[in-house]
Parts: C-alpha cells; structure tokens; sequence
C-alpha cells in the first residue's frame, strides 16, 4: 500500500467540517506590518541587486575672486551597494476529500489555508527585515539571507548599553555585518532619543516614525508625563477618560509617529524612520503555483524572493541597546 505524505491535510484531523458552525471565522492573529507596508517596491534582476547612494556636502563659505580663471572642484561620485535576494515561502497540500468537504466559513479548504499562510508569510517579511541578519550568498546547504535593518544603519547610532563589550554600529556595513550588542541594555531615555534625532537632522535625514516593540513604546508613554498629568478634563455628559500613551512625539528637528511593531525582530533596538528610503526589491514577487500531483491531494506552493533596498542609511537612526 502507498504511504500517506507527511504534513498532508486530511478529513480525519480536520477541524471545522460542517456540524452547527457558524460561517465566520474569527482570526485574531497579528499581521500588522509597518515596516514592509512602509516601503517602496522595487524590481531585483538577479539574487545579488545593487544600486547607488549619493550625498551632497553641508554648507561651506563659497565666495570666490572677481575675473579669476577657477580651478576644477573635487568631485564625489555616487556610492555602489549591493543586497541579497532571500526567498520564503509555504507549501500547502490538501487531500481531495478534503478539498470536497462542505466546511463551514470557507468554500475551499486549500484556498483558505493559502489565504493564511500568505498572511503569515508577510509577519515572516517583517521579521527577517527588521533583523540583525546580515546579507548571504548561501549554498547548496544554507539559505541565502538579506541583510536586515540593523545592518544597515550606521551613522545616527546612538547605544544605551554599557559593561564590558559597548554596543557599537556597523558603520559602512552595508548590509554585510551586523552591529555589536553591548553586555547590558539599559531603560529608554529621553537623552537617546533626542541624540538620535539630532544625529539624523545633522545628517541630512527627516526621519518622520519612530518603530519599535510593545515594551518600548509604553516606555516611551512612561518618559514625560504621568497618568495623572494626562488626565483630559470633560464637559457635559461626557464620561471621564484617562490618556496614557503617547503616539506623536514633537522634537526641536520634527515631528515623529510613534509605531508599535508587534513582528519586529528585536525589542532592544528602536527606529527612527524615513520610509521614503526604504524599498523591498523583488526578484520574484507573491505567487502561487501548482506543485506536482503525486496522488489524490492538490499540493500548492506560495512563495517570493525579495531583498531589502537601503536607499541611503543617513536618512534613518538607530537607538540600541534598548532594555524592556
């Protein structure tokens, strides 16, 4: 007798085949992405994509001689940096019996399972490009892997860590190393975060969000103001409420949103974003294709191959080394 594949999805372990059940599904699964919904979409052409980054100097006194024959300036020419393409993907396989089973809440067990997954697939994407991961050739044996966020931004770095090992950035990484963790992270402070984004201003940047884990955005509400000093009086009716967070940050370089990243890699690490500098190029976008039929199932695969494209990492801070 045939053997049964692994991972296959059949009648006898399914849940929801039509009893009394209600037609709707209640997923509460957390699929914001802030980070890949943010970003500009580009088109990869090979698994190793590169592309240039420039800056101009700050001010200078340019004030030159009347009927002077000028010599040539120094020119600087654009940077060339490069990232690697990674692919992630899902395999979904469904038993033919299963597939004609009349469920309650959905009309296809596969195409439901395909819709989920490739949700789960973004909070995937979200994760690895907020990483401290850096870029990948892979093997034959390894995967390849795009170099994260925090191997990237380099310049406006600010560490809250102390002990024996200091936190330090990978300045000039460019996607290839990542930065150094200090012994002991410490509380978010107000210094940080003012640091950084003078760090970005001084740097050319307009950093406009600030992202980070659950843990340091209530630390961040907690730096200025008490609950009882948010305390919002009301007129009438009107019942009484308390505000206890603090979503827009206004600094003397900007005005930044506070965004919370429930699939952000790391809670030590906070961002100050300028998202008009951060792309997703893709190799191969979202699909979804048939695999070989092996029996009575239908196999499908969803997959992408994407990188992630620093446009210029002087846009962007970093404070790390960040405690809970």
């Amino acid at each position: 007798m045939a053997s049964v594949p692994t991972s296959i999805s059949l009648t006898y372990s399914a849940v929801g085949i039509r009893e009394d059940l209600s037609n709707v599904i209640y997923n509460i699964a957390p699929l914001d992405t802030p980070f890949l919904s943010g970003c500009g979409k580009e088109t990869a052409d090979n698994t190793h994509f590169e592309w240039q980054t420039d800056t101009i100097a700050g001010g200078a006194a340019n004030r030159q001689k009347e009927g002077e024959d000028p010599d040539n300036d120094a020119r600087v020419n654009p940077a060339r940096v490069g990232n690697r393409t990674q692919i992630s993907r899902y395999v979904i396989q469904t038993s033919g019996t299963n597939e004609a089973v009349d469920y309650a809440g959905r009309k296809s067990s596969q195409a439901y399972q395909l819709a989920k997954k490739a949700k789960q697939m973004k909070r995937d994407m979200e994760f690895m490009l907020t990483s401290n991961v850096p870029s990948s050739a892979g093997s034959s044996s390894a995967a390849r892997a795009t170099g994260g966020l925090s191997c990237w931004v380099g310049t406006n770095y600010h560490t809250l860590g102390t002990g024996a090992t200091a936190g330090a950035a990978a300045v000039g990484a460019n996607g290839t190393a990542a930065p150094t963790d200090a012994t002991t992270a410490n509380a978010i402070t107000e210094a940080g975060i003012k640091t950084v984004i003078k760090e970005c201003f001084d740097s050319g940047g307009e950093p406009d969000m600030i992202m980070c884990k659950s843990p340091q955005k209530q630390a961040i509400s907690a730096l200025t103001q008490t609950v009882s000093e948010l305390r919002t009086d009301t007129k009438g009716d009107s019942p009484a409420h308390v505000v206890a967070a603090v979503d827009v940050y206004v600094s003397d370089f900007g005005t930044f949103k506070i965004v919370p990243n429930r699939n952000q890699f790391r809670s030590q690490d906070v961002w100050f974003l300028d998202m008009d500098y951060w792309a997703i190029a893709y190799l191969r976008p979202f699909s979804t294709g048939p695999l070989a039929k092996t029996g009575d199932s239908v196999r499908q695969m969803l997959l992408a191959e994407y990188g992630l494209m620093s446009k210029n990492e002087k846009s962007s801070g970093f404070l790390a080394d960040v405690a809970d």
